[in-house]
């Protein structure tokens, strides 16, 4: 089995049915684990007889009398002839000597692995026994333990939900690997393949390391003179933590030996970490203490969702999430929406680039803008919160970020990719940027192509997508270029690389799109030019810390603007919404259909225009939408749709082939979805042909979309039956409270969440 693949491979959890049945399993070494395992096994079903070998004739015996085997031996010979498979329970040191016991009596088919925490040793050993690694052995790690120790502690549950690692060699065998994957999985754990190199690195800092401190902590402390007290006073923390250092001092001794140069790395890693908080302690510096503690906490949570694939929303980890919606209702009363995710995003940005400390108020704390602050944590920006909409940002400069430890993973936000290559291509350092499974399979290269014109080294991966490897250390030169396609995303990010140009850049859009980046930089004192859909920026500026607060999203509040205009009886107002005047494309559409629309309470902040909007039920008409709106509306065509499947007559729109390179291809989502609620839509290449009529209700799948499954929400206002929505834990991205928010208004919806099978 080849393992050039650096990355983790999980294997797909087996059916009971599916599990290699063996005959004889033989454990070498009765201690917790081996003890563990065995218990394990013998419970069930993976093994028809499991035994133990064991220096120990007493340990054997407890074995048997608690029941964790079947059988113990002392004849090491007759066992190993006899077993199919043999599983090595004994400190990594013992492995080359256990090898030579049983590689005279070991027959062709029987698989041989391991239960160490170190696998280069246990590699170099078999090569030293039997000159090259048996095919049929196959080394393991379970990520699980205790403190305590002997067969007197198995516990056959000890696996259950815990990772288990195996390192199959380059000539392994398939069968082999396999059966181990199989065994392992049939204890409840969930098996993970990783070469033998990355094993050994990565288990040094999240295992070995950690043991070490805590046998070094508890042994520092006991030779305080005042040791008695600071034991008997000893809070929760420092017994949980210091818990490990009762684990087998011999065994952890033969793991300092067998991982040595991975281990010392990691100390010197530490202890330069510990250097810097000491240092800042001397200096009583503030900022640089609150920053390694808020970092070390976010990083914590954020690695944690890294690892479940999606970004930082407590609701979208390891959750199906279904709409439930019954049919009628009408909106009233006031209500408010999140902040704008757009100014969200740039604020982020151009505040880690001011000089100084910058206050936010309303800031969007969903997915996709928690991504942004994320990246900016991992470059070095001390960012406090958000806490309520607050968020504090100590500016680093525009030069003052610092090599993030490494990939700068955003989810799903393609915000935050976009925007962010364009600042990283400017940076000394290099740079990867991914994000989950949906946002690296976007179209990345209508940024990188521009960027690269200004001289960035940046590569997408072979389909034009993320991840993005940007080189850093490039001079960046001014660029004047015409946007093939409008998109406020890729102007921004050629925006932000051209704050390190020496010269001025020119970007003409096709159409208008949202200009929140040049509203931002222009509020800011930096040196920008509109002429119609041109913008110039000229470099030099510094920016200095600043003080915003963001309005509401009115992309989150078209959902209810759409929904108060198709339901008799609603009349709301939305309260304290931007209404830039590049967002408000779909306002001006609905009111060309008929749409009770009013602005009022308008003014302005840093530039942006705020307003509460209200709205009242409206008979629509259909229309033709021309090109001219799409660029200014793309984000609210789904849920247009919907007020084009509730008007009278026919809606054509054209102009729409960008909805196919969003979260989902969002023409052909809708139009599935509407046709199950019995709307008669026609989809071409790049618009759609919609009949109005009566929404029937049914079962739809929003694909992962957030800005569908909310469309499909506000459909259930005029449905004659129940609605459906499948896969919306999208939402968290943009609108972590839509349910509640839109039950408050008057939608009869409600949440389900089951746990995803892992």
């Amino acid at each position: 089995m080849s393992n050039s693949n650096t990355a983790d491979q999980g294997f797909p959890p087996a059916v009971s049915n599916d599990f290699y049945m063996v005959e004889n399993t033989l454990v070498i070494g009765l201690g917790m684990i081996g003890g563990s395992l065995a218990k394990a096994l013998k419970e069930n079903g993976f093994s028809r007889k499991v035994v133990a070998y064991d220096s120990s004739v007493e340990a054997l015996k407890i074995g048997v009398k608690l029941g964790v085997i079947d059988s113990g031996c002392t004849d090491i010979g007759m066992a190993v002839r006899q077993a199919s498979v043999i599983i090595l329970a004994v400190p990594v040191k013992a492995t080359a000597s256990v090898l030579k016991m049983i590689k005279p009596h070991l027959q062709p088919e029987c698989i041989i692995s391991d239960v160490g925490s170190t696998k280069g040793s246990v590699i170099k050993a078999a090569e030293a026994v039997f000159g090259t690694v048996p095919a049929n052995f196959v080394p393991a790690h379970p990520i699980a333990g205790s403190e305590k120790s002997g067969v007197e502690a198995a516990n056959s549950q000890l696996f259950a939900k815990h990772k288990v690692i195996i390192t199959p060699h380059a000539q392994a065998s398939a069968k082999a690997a396999l059966t181990i994957a199989r065994m392992w999985q049939s204890t409840g754990a969930e098996v993970l393949q990783m070469q033998v190199e990355k094993h050994d690195e990565v288990l040094a800092a999240t295992s070995h390391l950690p043991h070490l401190l805590a046998f070094s902590l508890v042994d520092s402390l006991a030779k305080e003179s005042q040791s008695l007290d600071i034991f008997r006073y000893a809070a929760g923390g420092f017994r949980d933590f210091t818990r490990i250092a009762a684990s087998d001092p011999t065994m952890w001794s033969d793991v300092c030996g067998a991982n040595k140069s991975a281990i010392l790395q990691q100390i010197d890693i530490f202890t330069q970490g510990l250097a810097n908080l000491k240092q800042a302690i001397v200096d009583e510096d503030e900022q640089s203490i609150k920053g390694i503690f808020i970092r070390a906490r976010e990083a914590r949570e954020h690695f944690g969702k890294m690892l479940t694939g999606t970004a930082y929303a407590a609701d979208s980890e390891n959750k199906n999430v279904t709409f439930e919606l019954q049919p009628g209702g009408c909106l009233s009363g006031e209500i408010t929406v999140p902040g704008d995710k757009s100014i969200s995003h740039r604020a982020i940005i151009m505040a880690a680039l001011a000089e100084g400390i910058s206050h936010l108020d309303g800031f969007l704390q969903s997915e996709d803008s928690m991504a942004t602050v994320q990246a900016f944590r991992d470059m070095g920006v001390v960012i406090e919160g958000p806490h309520k909409g607050a968020v504090k940002i100590y500016g680093v400069g525009l030069h003052g970020l610092c090599p993030p430890p490494g990939m700068l993973y955003l989810g799903n936000s393609g915000t935050s990719m976009r925007l962010l290559s364009g600042l990283l291509a400017a940076q000394k350092f290099d740079s990867v940027i991914s994000g989950d499974q949906s946002l690296n399979n976007r179209p990345m290269e209508r940024v990188a192509a521009p960027l690269r014109a200004m001289g960035a080294n940046i590569r997408t991966s072979a389909n034009g997508s993320a991840p993005l490897y940007i080189k850093g250390g490039q001079k960046i030169q001014a660029i004047d270029y015409q946007m093939p396609m409008a998109s406020a995303q890729v102007k921004s990010s050629i925006l932000l690389a051209a704050l390190y140009a020496e010269q001025s850049s020119s970007i003409q859009q096709p159409a208008a799109t949202r200009d929140h980046t040049e509203v931002l930089m222009s509020a800011l004192g930096l040196d920008l030019q509109v002429q119609g859909n041109k913008v110039t920026i000229i470099p030099g500026n510094q920016i200095a810390g600043f003080s915003l607060s963001i309005p509401g999203d009115i992309s989150s509040a078209a959902f209810f603007i759409v929904g108060a205009v198709i339901s008799k009886g609603s009349k709301i107002c939305i309260r304290d919404v931007g209404v830039n005047p590049t967002r408000l494309g779909f306002i001006h559409i609905l009111k060309l259909m008929g749409a009770d629309i009013q602005l009022s309470n308008q003014r302005e902040n840093n530039g942006e225009a705020i307003a509460d909007i209200n709205v009242c039920y409206s008979p629509l008409q259909g229309i033709d939408i021309g090109e001219e709106y799409v660029s200014i509306a793309i984000d609210e065509f789904p849920v247009l749709f919907i007020a084009a499947s509730c008007a009278s007559g026919k809606t054509q729109i054209a102009g729409l082939g960008e909805l196919r390179h969003k979260e989902s291809d969002r023409i052909s989502v809708m139009v599935e979805g509407l046709r199950e609620f019995g709307i008669n839509i026609e989809e071409q290449q790049e618009g759609v042909v919609i009949q109005g009529g009566q929404i029937q209700g049914g079962k739809v799948d929003s694909r992962g979309d957030h800005r569908i499954s909310m469309a499909f929400s506000i459909a259930a206002l005029v449905s004659s039956a129940e609605i459906s929505i499948g896969n919306c834990a999208q939402v968290a991205t943009s609108f972590p409270e839509f349910v509640e928010q839109s039950a408050r208004a008057g939608i009869r919806i409600r949440k389900e969440e089951t746990n995803v099978s892992k």
